[in-house]
């Protein structure tokens, strides 16, 4: 099965100017990389090889007609409920809002994109390097994709007892080790909440400066309740910085909370 893969994509390359053995040299030990790393060896290598084909590729090589969109979205849906039913029995007296941020706080496309960096993911997917050039965002999208994906292909593979060792490992124990999950990074949604429980108006974000080419942009957002301005953020798209101006906004407005008890 890999071998067949392989070989077609040495027919793909050639116009690339592989040769047969450097192609087929690449893509096994790659190949051999990713058995190593997730741990066990794979029974359909096809699974596989699929979630780790970007539908970017296919507009390189349209012959291989399927990526890893279906595979992605499988393995999203088992990575929600694995972390949900780990979460669940692991903190038996918390609250549903808790078990509900914990589980955002871990399948977040940041903590994929570390993760897959982690497993050496990058080393492995097939990709349009069009699509990233310096835009880091492009990557960590592409790779955190791409891990869903690979989740999803362990699935069917290896079943749900595999996958939920490969998730909690990979996943969940790097972050319960230093309690990462457990803050709650959300700063939009905490000063929405804030807002909502001091009888605030609701907070109004406006973009005010948009720079750089279209794979390296940089905004500068404000965030106003009222007229009165709290924070300003900046990020490579808006919603990093909405999330850096709501921080800013949050510290001020309990800074201001505090010095009004304490007066």
């Amino acid at each position: 099965m890999l071998d067949d893969f392989i070989d077609r994509l040495f027919f793909l390359n050639k116009r690339k100017n592989f040769s047969d053995r450097e192609l087929k040299s690449t893509y096994k030990h790659n190949f051999a990389l990713l058995k190593k790393a997730i741990g066990f060896s794979p029974r359909n290598d096809s699974y596989y090889i699929k979630a780790l084909t970007h539908s970017s590729f296919l507009e390189m090589y349209p012959e291989l007609k399927k990526s890893n969109e279906r595979l992605e979205f499988l393995g999203d849906s088992v990575l929600s409920m694995v972390v949900g039913k780990y979460l669940f029995k692991k903190y038996p007296h918390e609250e549903e809002g808790f078990l509900t941020k914990s589980r955002a706080a871990l399948v977040n496309r940041e903590s994929l994109y570390t993760a897959a960096e982690e497993l050496g993911l990058q080393n492995f997917i097939l990709y349009n390097q069009k699509y990233v050039r310096d835009s880091l965002e492009g990557l960590q999208t592409i790779l955190a994709d791409g891990l869903e994906a690979l989740i999803g292909a362990i699935y069917l593979d290896k079943g749900l007892r595999q996958t939920e060792k490969f998730i909690v490992e990979r996943l969940i124990k790097p972050y319960e080790e230093d309690e990462k999950f457990l803050m709650d990074t959300n700063y939009k949604g905490q000063l929405l909440e804030f807002a909502h429980a001091h009888k605030l108006l609701p907070p109004r974000y406006i973009v005010m400066k948009e720079e750089g080419p279209a794979h390296k942009k940089e905004f500068t957002i404000d965030v106003y309740i009222g007229d009165t301005l709290y924070g300003t953020g900046n990020g490579k798209n808006k919603k990093a910085a909405e999330q850096e101006a709501s921080m800013i906004a949050m510290n001020k407005l309990k800074d201001d909370e505090k010095t009004n008890v304490e007066n």
